[in-house]
């Protein structure tokens, strides 16, 4: 309850609390409302509230409204992310003050956010440990499982970028103890989860473990198609293209595999994408003594 737009509102008009309260309530009830926040009686509020010319809404906080503004730019942020367009993502994160943000799973995804597009601009291991950090102290709840996820698969990235396999490991194995249970409820709980499944994906590419990458690949292909979700069909494709390069596969099988993700790369005007599949065709074409 606003008590200080009360406040401001009675003085704007030069009444006392004795004038105000004549005839509706005590001077106590009064002042007990404006000094303790001790909230009279519904009838007596609007009373009051119709006396000062204030609307009774105005008291009332505004659910919601608060971090309306942040929580558009983060939806973009996080869009971008998905997008691979890190720079844009970067410049709205920018604008927004953690500092102003009281609400812990709103913080936990802005620092989810941060924490990747660090990883991708290359920032040190360090400071993006710091970042996670903040989502994997803090206390965990049914809510907030998610951002874990994405900070402990988001620790496994930066490790993995230094060439530390085994710390990378751990965290990523974290992930995949429970990223094959959690429930989607809402279309931004799905984009999370297939970034998570796409980067242990990239992960065990990296490090030979082809079967794992190519079942995880899948399984984010299969959460696209059960829920509609085409962004990252082009990239988890693009990563089974790259997995069948290493496995030394036929040159066809290959080609299918870069057509299918431009397929998808036109469908969402994905033109980073489009540009990685030109160059990785390129190669595949000029390669001698394939299968």
């Amino acid at each position: 309850m606003n008590t200080e737009r009360f406040i401001e509102a009675r003085k704007s008009i030069g009444l006392s609390q004795i004038e105000l309260a004549d005839g509706i309530c005590t001077q106590a009830t009064l002042s007990r409302f404006e000094n303790n926040g001790k909230v009279p009686n519904l009838k007596i509020l609007i009373q009051l509230c119709n006396r000062l010319n204030l609307p009774l809404g105005e008291l009332f906080p505004k659910v919601g409204v608060k971090y309306t503004a942040t929580i558009e730019k983060m939806n973009k942020a996080e869009f971008f992310l998905i997008t691979s367009e890190y720079e844009q993502a970067a410049e709205l994160l920018s604008t927004i003050s953690i500092k102003d943000i009281e609400e812990p799973t709103l913080a936990m995804r802005f620092h989810y956010l941060m924490g990747f597009i660090m990883i991708f601009q290359g920032c040190s291991v360090t400071d993006i440990l710091f970042v996670f950090d903040q989502i994997l102290l803090a206390n965990e709840s049914s809510e907030a499982t998610i951002f874990h996820l994405l900070a402990y698969t988001g620790s496994g990235m930066a490790y993995s970028r230094e060439k530390d396999q085994e710390k990378a490991e751990f965290y990523f194995n974290k992930v995949l103890e429970k990223i094959y249970k959690y429930p989607t409820t809402e279309i931004e709980d799905t984009w999370r989860v297939l970034n998570i499944v796409f980067q242990c994906g990239v992960f065990y590419s990296d490090i030979h473990e082809i079967d794992i990458s190519n079942a995880l690949l899948n399984y984010a292909v299969t959460i696209c198609s059960d829920n509609h979700v085409t962004y990252y069909l082009a990239r988890a494709a693009i990563q089974l293209a790259k997995n069948a390069i290493i496995q030394q596969k036929p040159k066809e099988v290959v080609l299918e595999l870069i057509y299918d993700a431009r397929a998808y790369s036109k469908i969402n005007r994905n033109v980073i994408a489009l540009d990685e599949l030109a160059n990785l065709e390129k190669a595949v074409l000029s390669m001698q003594g394939e299968k």
